[in-house]
């Protein structure tokens, strides 16, 4: 019997005993070095029961990779970084992305780093940085605009990246982004269906690329249908909620104000809802409201409204994918996933 079937189940190495190190899991596996260190790599030339065999003992003796060396080695660093924005209008926005990138990247010799980007630094910096320092193999970052700096950037130097969020810049590049512009019109179209005649919308900061897509969107449902509308100017999605919620309480008690909203996300949404109630209407009914859906808040908000709901913990896991597959060499033109929008309408038959 050999120490595989002696030792089902291996104490972890402790701090005084010697690291652990791929000599000693060929030792227990009775692989050779080059195939522990392929199979840890995830090597697809390494059968696919040896890979497991090899991470399962990897995993069981506490056996840590020797970084600094590994990327002097193979110039990677085996991390994936994650710039990831600040911003209070999509709730969970930064946990639901996390969550699918590491399920993407589990059972790979990957991992996730966190990178924030505060708002007073130019959204350039933590990518120069990263790069500079060959800190990660790829990047995943949000909220592009039409001629990205970083995109070009990425692209210029040949750099692993997918983004959230596309461009019009015209070098093909990944990204998965969802369809607002389907959003916005299925929203509207809904509203419109509904009776209402005079809509408003709060879109997201004018630099944005996707800014140009949700006015689009309303903009031709609109106009297809010659209903009246109205776009905040004073107040966008990056405007604190107590803000919103003022806007809409005051123009609410303005003549002629809107009988419909098209919400771009859940906090604005609820401040909207929070002024109509205020003013003694009941959103959804005196006024109504669709609004973009990207946790399971809405279906513990009473009373119940029209949603469009966003997938991001799915974006964030095809992000992770296609980053896996632009580091191992795929042409950007293939990575690229527009997320169509999944319509909850409330049936008030």
């Amino acid at each position: 019997m050999d120490g595989m079937e002696r030792n089902s189940k291996r104490e972890p190495a402790s701090e005084n005993a010697s690291k652990p190190t791929l000599r000693t899991i060929a030792d227990l596996t009775g692989l050779a070095v080059t195939t522990v260190s392929r199979a840890l790599g995830g090597a697809p030339q390494i059968a696919l029961e040896t890979r497991q065999k090899v991470q399962r003992v990897a995993q069981e003796i506490g056996y840590l990779p020797d970084r600094a060396a590994q990327r002097l080695r193979t110039g990677r660093t085996n991390v994936i970084t994650l710039i990831l924005d600040p911003h209070d209008e999509i709730l969970g926005f930064g946990t639901s992305l996390v969550n699918g990138l590491t399920a993407a990247l589990r059972n790979t010799p990957y991992h996730l780093v966190i990178t924030p980007h505060f708002a007073n630094v130019p959204s350039i910096d933590p990518v120069r940085y990263i790069m500079r320092n060959r800190m990660a193999d790829g990047i995943v970052f949000s909220r592009t605009e039409p001629f990205d700096e970083r995109v070009k950037l990425l692209i210029e130097h040949d750099f692993p990246f997918v983004c959230h969020g596309r461009t019009e810049l015209g070098s093909p590049h990944a990204y998965v982004d969802f369809d607002n512009f389907r959003f916005a019109y299925e929203a509207t179209t809904r509203l419109i269906a509904g009776g209402r005649q005079r809509l408003g919308i709060i879109l997201p900061p004018r630099r944005f690329t996707f800014f140009q897509h949700i006015q689009y969107g309303f903009m031709s449902a609109v106009r297809e249908n010659g209903i009246a509308f109205e776009i905040a100017e004073d107040i966008d999605l990056d405007s604190p909620a107590a803000d919103i919620k003022a806007h809409i309480y005051q123009r609410m008690g303005e003549p002629n104000p809107p009988d419909g909203f098209v919400c771009s996300g859940e906090v604005s949404a609820l401040a909207v809802m929070a002024a109509l109630s205020d003013r003694g209407l009941t959103p959804g009914f005196d006024v109504g409201i669709v609004a973009k859906q990207t946790s399971g808040l809405f279906s513990l908000v009473r009373p119940q409204v029209d949603t469009i709901y966003e997938d991001i913990a799915d974006a964030g896991h095809q992000m992770g994918q296609l980053l896996l597959a632009a580091i191992g060499g795929r042409a950007p033109a293939g990575l690229q996933v527009l997320q169509q929008p999944e319509l909850n309408f409330i049936d008030r038959a």
